[in-house]
């Protein structure tokens, strides 16, 4: 069996820089895919015609460290931008094994062992670049397995009201696209927004696609403060979802409760994904629990991941990077102060994450030879 340099988990944006940084520092390595496709991640999650943007943070002054994988500046659709990729996958030679999905690591002196559902590979060091897809829960009373989580063929939705829940990018998105496509089939029926609290947060271009939508005659209602409360079937069999829309104090401690009752099928829940944190527990790396005293940007009693600034987890050789640590981790600074670490989920961060992971195993296979 031959033993890799790398084994990189995940062919998104993260893991494809880390194979074609591999190449350039002459890195043996092998790119394991659970998908069917490279980006498999981004095509469950983004809706057709969805515009992806080469959004570079405040504050980040270096470029795309991978041209190649850098997004259109005139914001191409996604199909434009998985051919593109697709093109320097081809470029590049970057052997992919498709279908196969992680299952476990087994350390083996210095060395690790990769299972998957297919096979078993050896490497050095590893890279866990397999993003954050694990939807978030909705906390309602009651099932709700039917909701949506992304938006898969839009005329679906056509001839029905259609809740859209989140107040993020990804709602937003699913949101506009909704509404362009009911509109060019004349369908009038209305798509509410509903997020539960009263702020959107959604940034400039996600937000500027949205108003030209509305402009044209987009029918979108907005819910401020549309919070889930509970999932069941009516006396007709079909599973509904009832959002409470308003709650009104009348006094003495009674509370009148308004609210909207959709069928599932037409609920699209975009609230966010999960860190693949019970993962990270199986596999042995430390991970540090919010609470007050320890955590200001993320909710109490989440785990988060603990990395140094080359992305190496707890355990030596075994790095995370991209969506899989966003949107916090700790950061263990070389002085042994702990910081909680922002990380959106971006395609720029994964991208230069999988670029200075690999450059620091390469550092450590010279020092180490």
């Amino acid at each position: 069996m031959d033993i890799y340099d790398i084994a990189i988990v995940g062919a998104g944006p993260g893991g494809l820089a880390c194979a074609i940084k591999a190449q350039e520092l002459g890195l043996s390595y092998i790119l394991l895919e659970k998908g069917k496709r490279i980006m498999q991640g981004i095509i469950d999650s983004y809706p057709r015609g969805k515009k992806v943007y080469p959004t570079i943070p405040k504050g980040e002054t270096e470029p795309f460290p991978i041209d190649d994988l850098e997004p259109n500046p005139e914001n191409e659709p996604i199909e434009e931008y998985l051919s593109k990729v697709e093109a320097s996958v081809e470029k590049y030679k970057i052997p992919v094994h498709l279908k196969e999905e992680f299952q476990d690591i087994v350390k083996e002196r210095n060395q690790f062992t990769i299972v998957t559902t297919k096979d078993r590979y050896r490497a050095r060091g590893v890279i866990l670049a397999f993003g954050s897809n694990i939807p978030g829960d909705l906390g309602i009373y009651g099932e709700a397995r039917t909701v949506a989580r992304n938006l898969d063929n839009p005329e679906e939705y056509l001839g029905a009201p259609t809740l859209v829940l989140g107040g993020g990018n990804a709602a937003a998105d699913v949101v506009a696209t909704m509404s362009k496509t009911k509109r060019a089939a004349g369908d009038r029926s209305t798509i509410y927004w509903g997020h539960r609290r009263e702020h959107f947060k959604v940034d400039k271009d996600v937000a500027r696609d949205l108003g030209e939508e509305i402009l044209l005659g987009g029918n979108i209602r907005i819910l401020q403060g549309a919070i889930p409360q509970i999932g069941r079937v009516d006396e007709d069999g079909v599973e509904r979802l009832i959002i409470q829309t308003q709650e009104i104090d009348v006094g003495q401690g009674v509370e009148l409760h308004q609210g909207m009752s959709f069928p599932m099928k037409h609920v699209i829940a975009c609230v966010g994904t999960q860190g693949p944190a019970p993962l990270f527990e199986r596999l042995g790396l430390q991970q540090i629990t919010c609470t007050a005293g320890v955590c200001k940007i993320s909710k109490e009693g989440t785990q988060l991941l603990m990395l140094t600034p080359d992305f190496q987890t707890s355990a030596k050789g075994i790095y995370a990077i991209g969506g899989a640590i966003s949107p916090t981790y700790i950061l263990i600074k070389e002085e042994g102060v702990l910081k909680e670490q922002k990380h959106a989920n971006l395609i720029y961060f994964a991208v230069k994450d999988g670029a200075r992971a690999v450059e620091a195993i390469a550092k450590q296979k010279s020092s180490d030879s």
